[in-house]
């Protein structure tokens, strides 16, 4: 799962960042709300915490833009407001919940596990290419009744695979959708993973079709 997190103190930014990775997330900052704007308009994330307070564009403002731009993400509002008057303009903006600062980590999680659950046209509970499955709310992987075990960013790979069967996928679109914005990736990084990628799910399946490909040129893709 990939969060964007558009807030202006970069010490609460990055302590939340830090949170959630440990949880397993994939985290992107955004410090200002034209920056907020830029990234949830050109990258896929599963979820973004938006504060209400940024500079340039404020978070109401940003969370009209994208819902005006047909983004259908979910947005939970972090605020140091409290008024009832300010929750329903930040509902009424589009936002899916409203959290006021402060707040424990253990509360910011529970909401995002409740918003992640909600039924979306974008997103189902378990994932299945042929006999591979993959549920993103267990973390499991199996091929037929097989377990398998994956790193996370090899699970974040295979899920974003999955998600885009048969598409044949740059490895520019991988590095921006499966690796940090800011994450500092070697040139051989995306081949890597991969390679770890289809030992686990197809060279140790060696009665069963391959399903990850190499597009030469190209790219990758999943699927037969």
């Amino acid at each position: 799962m990939k969060v964007l997190i558009a807030e202006d103190e970069h010490r609460i930014a990055h302590a939340i960042k830090k949170g959630l990775e440990q949880e397993r997330y994939l985290v992107d900052l955004a410090y200002t709300g034209g920056e907020a704007i830029d990234l949830a308009t050109t990258e896929e994330f599963d979820l973004i915490l938006l504060d209400v307070m940024l500079p340039e564009i404020d978070g109401l403002h940003v969370c009209r833009t994208l819902r005006q731009k047909k983004i259908h993400t979910p947005i939970l509002m972090l605020t140091a407001k409290e008024q009832l008057e300010d929750k329903v303009a930040g509902l009424d903006s589009g936002a899916d919940d409203y959290l006021t600062k402060p707040f424990s980590f253990e509360e910011l999680l529970a909401r995002i596990r409740a918003l992640l659950r909600r039924p979306s046209p974008f997103r189902t509970q378990e994932l299945k290419v042929l006999n591979l499955t993959l549920d993103p709310q267990l973390y499991i992987v199996k091929r037929d009744e097989n377990v398998i075990m994956l790193s996370h960013k090899e699970f974040t790979l295979l899920e974003y695979f999955m998600r885009h069967e048969h598409q044949v996928l740059t490895k520019e679109t991988l590095i921006s959708h499966v690796w940090d914005y800011d994450a500092d990736i070697l040139p051989n990084t995306v081949e890597v993973t991969i390679r770890n990628l289809r030992k686990k799910i197809d060279l140790a399946f060696p009665d069963k079709p391959p399903l990850l490909h190499t597009v030469r040129g190209y790219g990758y893709k999943l699927g037969i």
